[in-house]
């Protein structure tokens, strides 16, 4: 996907919320030092009506981004900021609610193009452009409960952690 939302302008009525939502917080110029890129089922249009809006980050100096998040977001209904280890490395989470969105910012020190959510996203996005009609399959499991990896590791038959199945998956494929 674009590292640019301007696409969302163009996309479905919710996208077009989403782009209205994200502009009017201005978190791309607020955290713009940290390449803030949206990723996850929103920009796929396969989002169900539980799905947060997912932004993330290059983060090196994990103290003050949470300090820059607080200061930019922590008025927020629900605001919450915690740091923990994913993969073995720190990252920093951000949650709140703005409008009818949950926000979650993310921040990892790792180029964004590298994270997986980013490359969960592109190959996702590969697999709909072949599969076209794989979007309302995605959607049905995901409205009964699975996580979007899930979803599509059930369509491609991956057997594993989902999250990992997925990355080998694109891999293998030089999809990523």
């Amino acid at each position: 996907m674009l590292k640019n939302i301007a696409y969302l302008k163009s996309g479905n009525e919710k996208q077009r919320k989403v782009y209205n939502m994200i502009d009017q917080l201005l978190i791309m110029k607020d955290l713009q030092s940290y390449s803030p890129t949206l990723c996850g089922t929103i920009p796929l249009g396969i989002d169900t009506a539980s799905s947060d809006l997912d932004i993330i980050m290059e983060v090196h100096h994990p103290q003050s981004f949470a300090e820059t998040v607080y200061d930019c977001y922590g008025s927020y209904s629900g605001f919450r900021i915690k740091k923990k280890t994913i993969r073995g490395k720190p990252v920093v989470k951000a949650n709140f609610t703005y409008g009818e969105f949950e926000f979650e910012l993310f921040g990892q020190a790792q180029a964004v193009t590298d994270q997986y959510a980013y490359l969960h996203m592109v190959i996702e996005k590969y697999l709909l452009d072949e599969n076209p009609l794989w979007k309302n399959k995605i959607i049905a499991l995901k409205e009964k409960g699975l996580k979007t990896e899930q979803a599509f590791c059930d369509m491609l038959g991956l057997t594993g952690d989902p999250y990992e199945a997925l990355i080998d998956y694109g891999r293998g494929r030089q999809i990523i």
